[in-house]
């Protein structure tokens, strides 16, 4: 049995959240807009200008749930959590092994396998579904190129080779989704390559948002099974970067985020009107734009999908912490190495 804990977003500037015996309630202009108990919330994510009241963070500390402030783009800010509770001997064997070059190596190509196969599914899916034969036949040369770049990972010597090869399949994999793209859309939704920080058109912008809801999901994963969220093997370390965090995030940025992206375009459920340009080219979602995408990023966490190693099926919510417990037994030992998530 799993539970998908919910997690509460708010987006309305100058929102009041604030407890309420043991209800959570969002206030805006002295108007109460939604009053959720507290027990029914996994974690609190606010955008933008969002006053949360002190009384509340403590009763979140208290409860293990996290609250999470990002930027209205969705650009993570800072995290509150309570006092950590994870296993200091998984740790202790995390740091440790990630000391070594042979492990990093191998679990690096790990997640960058996942990532690979996982787009190489998206585009197959769209080669059959084109209307357009020219095109498909450009989605399954690329699909080709993704695969041929699977086997020059698996034969990278070190960490920079493998990170090489995976951005040459990232700059191939991101100009096909343009083709995945149906043409009544591509007016409004046309990716120039990835753009980030900021992003510089539609496409761009709602990856960008959906990839930091994704990252917040994982690194939650991360904490939640005992493991340093800052300590990876793919990404480098830096400071405040939660680099285990985007290495899990790796192998569901095409099934989880880049697939709802294009359900969103090509449904109509998002347009132009769901996005404004700022100074400097900058693109962004707007406040309508925002709920449309959390809703059906909810939504799309509630899907089950049929789970190989467990032989049943989960919500597609649940596979961060899944693969977070897969590394988790990697690092323990009690797996000869990490096996990412492949996805249909």
């Amino acid at each position: 049995m799993y539970q998908l804990e919910n997690t509460l977003y708010v987006m309305t500037h100058n929102a009041y959240v604030h407890l309420d015996n043991a209800t959570v309630r969002v206030d805006v202009e002295r108007e109460t807009r939604l009053r959720v108990p507290i027990h029914h919330i996994g974690s609190l994510v606010c955008f933008g200008n969002v006053m949360v009241t002190p009384a509340l963070m403590h009763r979140l500390a208290d409860e293990g749930k996290s609250l999470v402030l990002l930027e209205r783009s969705g650009r993570f800010k800072a995290r509150l959590e309570g006092a950590v509770s994870g296993n200091i001997l998984l740790r202790q064997a995390q740091h440790r092994l990630a000391l070594d070059p042979r492990f990093s190596l191998e679990t690096a190509r790990a997640f960058i396998a996942g990532k690979l196969r996982n787009s190489r599914t998206l585009l197959q899916r769209g080669a059959r579904e084109a209307a357009d034969p020219d095109e498909a036949a450009k989605l399954s040369r690329i699909a080709d190129a993704l695969a041929a770049s699977l086997r020059a990972a698996k034969a990278a010597a070190d960490l920079d080779s493998l990170r090489g090869v995976e951005g040459e399949a990232a700059r191939g994999y991101f100009a096909a989704l343009n083709f995945v793209v149906k043409p009544q859309a591509r007016q409004s939704f046309q990716l120039e390559g990835r753009t980030r920080r900021p992003p510089r058109d539609r496409f761009n912008a709602l990856l960008s948002f959906l990839y930091a809801l994704l990252m917040n999901d994982c690194r939650s994963a991360a904490e939640a099974v005992g493991l340093d969220p800052q300590l990876g093997f793919l990404h480098a370390v830096r400071p405040g970067r939660a680099a285990l965090a985007l290495d899990l995030q790796e192998e569901f940025r095409s099934m989880l985020a880049d697939r709802l992206a294009l359900t969103l375009i090509n449904r109509g459920q998002l347009t132009a009107r769901d996005f404004d340009e700022r100074e400097g080219g900058a693109v962004l979602l707007n406040d309508e734009g925002r709920r449309t995408v959390i809703a059906a990023w909810q939504e799309r966490k509630q899907e089950e999908i049929s789970h190989p190693a467990l032989e049943t099926k989960v919500p597609l919510g649940i596979l961060p912490l899944l693969q977070a417990r897969v590394i988790a037994r990697t690092l323990r030992g009690d797996l000869p190495g990490y096996l990412p998530f492949l996805g249909k």
